[in-house]
């Protein structure tokens, strides 16, 4: 399976909220035994055992009635809300499982934490609703595909779905009135390598039961690949921004020279800035529209996104950032007109790493697509030094899924990016942004500040925004040697910064 079959599955799923999937055929030996004392250390300890062995294929066994279903057939496969797990003890979570099939043929161990001690959740045919056309199969523990957390978001009676752990090591989550967009995954190696990419998988994971007033659930994961092994510790705190506090600890089997942290992976089709070749009724398809960067020197960058014509990868070289994303800014119905899709009510992603994280490169990829069914931008955190073999590697942060990012400061932040041509040799650039200090500012103390690689830039034009209330900065810049240009751009008040830094690159 590539990159884009396993997402585009997931994708699937999303629009379909209920689906869990298909099984498995024999029962395949669980990564712990039942009903064991389960302490802070028990999921790194067995990374750290998992990493010092050969590495074993995941188990894909169906039974014969399984192995082939359709993508219709797959969709029928529903679990029963009512069979939720902790369903009528008045907790503020439940737990849905995923049916095993289609493109999600791993099996995933679930566990329940109580009082200690981890016992195995048990797969259950009855737990599950079945369509016409699937036949039967002898009923042994088929395990999971992987699980859903619900809460109550909205309001307190109803229990909205928070998060999904489905398919390798992707996750996502949604905030208050949001819909699922963009994926995290647990870690990423060799994207974008022409050997290709490894998919680490998700295959055990352990639900901490939640106490009745708490407003966050714990999630243990163990992780394993080729190359490497690791655990997790998810805390979940829904709410108006729904944030995971995650601590990972890497075992590599190898030595990983091109291994991504935090990696996030979204859609981006088109848009004000990319129209190029679509013929369609809406103004912009995407689930983000840029990359955030909050550097280690305090600066903050901003980087619309690209549907190229050919892959682009970026890499923004930095020490200690303060963190990175992948941003739904356009919260705008009338910038989308797509009833059903609701792009505006996609979430952010945004990573706070939490201590140090040292030498490294934020690394954005924009893979060309024609059809927003493909996640098809990635970025991720990249170390500098290689994560060498049989040696442990400790990482934390926090995962803010939500509208924005937390915000730092006032500077003035980029909404929109416009681009139309001026003949065949000249592009004209619309920006537009948004901040409290641009309300109150003199026009005459305003600048744009722009500059172009191995290009000219001419006409640059500030001006408020009475629509908006925001600012506009526009420029024209020279294309005729139709070769990419990288382009930057900020607004100054008295020689001071006033706004993050915009910073694109232009492709013929």
């Amino acid at each position: 399976m590539n990159r884009r079959q396993l997402l585009r599955a997931s994708v699937a799923v999303s629009t379909a909220t209920i689906l869990p999937l298909a099984a498995a055929a024999e029962p395949t030996p669980a990564p712990a035994p039942a009903d064991v004392q389960f302490g802070p250390s028990y999921v790194r300890d067995l990374a750290r055992s998992l990493a010092s062995k050969p590495f074993e294929p995941p188990d894909e066994k169906l039974p014969d009635a399984l192995k082939d279903l359709n993508y219709d057939q797959y969709r029928s496969i529903r679990f029963l809300p009512e069979h939720a797990l902790w369903r009528g003890e008045k907790l503020p979570f439940e737990a849905q499982f995923f049916h095993r099939g289609f493109f999600y043929k791993n099996r995933v161990d679930l566990y329940e934490v109580t009082n200690g001690r981890a016992v195995p959740i048990r797969y259950r045919r009855d737990d599950f609703s079945f369509g016409q056309g699937i036949p039967q199969w002898p009923d042994v523990d088929l395990g999971f595909a992987g699980f859903r957390i619900h809460a109550p978001i909205s309001t307190s009676d109803y229990y909205d779905e928070v998060c999904v752990f489905l398919g390798a090591s992707y996750f996502r989550a949604v905030a208050k009135g949001e819909t699922y967009g963009l994926s995290a995954r647990g870690l990423s190696i060799d994207t974008g390598e022409t050997k290709g990419e490894e998919f680490p998988l998700f295959k055990a994971f352990w639900l901490k039961k939640p106490e009745p007033n708490a407003t966050s659930i714990v999630v243990h994961a163990l992780l394993d690949s080729k190359s490497a092994a690791a655990s997790y510790r998810f805390t979940i705190r829904p709410g108006e921004t729904t944030v995971f506090d995650v601590e990972m600890s890497l075992y590599p089997r190898v030595d990983l020279e091109h291994s991504g942290l935090a990696p996030m992976t979204s859609m981006f089709f088109f848009g004000p800035n990319d129209r190029k070749d679509f013929d369609d009724f809406r103004p912009a398809v995407h689930d983000s529209d840029g990359l955030s960067i909050y550097n280690g020197k305090g600066e903050q960058l901003w980087r619309p996104l690209n549907n190229p014509r050919d892959l682009q990868v970026s890499t923004f070289a930095d020490l200690n950032p303060r963190g990175f994303g992948l941003m739904q800014r356009e919260k705008n119905f009338f910038a989308y007109q797509d009833i059903e899709s609701r792009f505006e009510r996609r979430p952010s992603l945004w990573v706070e790493p939490i201590g140090d994280w040292g030498e490294g490169s934020v690394v954005l990829f924009e893979i060309p697509t024609k059809e927003e069914i493909h996640d098809n931008i990635a970025a991720f955190w990249r170390p500098k030094q290689l994560v060498a073999a049989k040696t442990e590697h400790n990482f934390t942060y926090r995962l803010h899924w939500g509208p924005d990012a937390p915000k730092s400061d006032s500077l003035a932040r980029f909404t929109r990016t416009g681009i139309g041509s001026r003949g065949d040799d000249s592009k004209l650039f619309v920006l537009e942004l948004l901040g409290d200090k641009l309300k109150s500012v003199d026009p005459k103390s305003i600048k744009g500040v722009v500059s172009a690689e191995k290009s000219e830039i001419t006409n640059v034009v500030t001006q408020p925004n009475p629509e908006t209330g925001g600012w506009r900065l526009s420029f024209q810049c020279s294309v005729k040697n139709q070769q990419p240009i990288e382009l930057r751009a900020f607004l100054v008040q008295n020689d001071a910064p006033i706004s993050e830094v915009w910073i694109y690159r232009w492709t013929p």
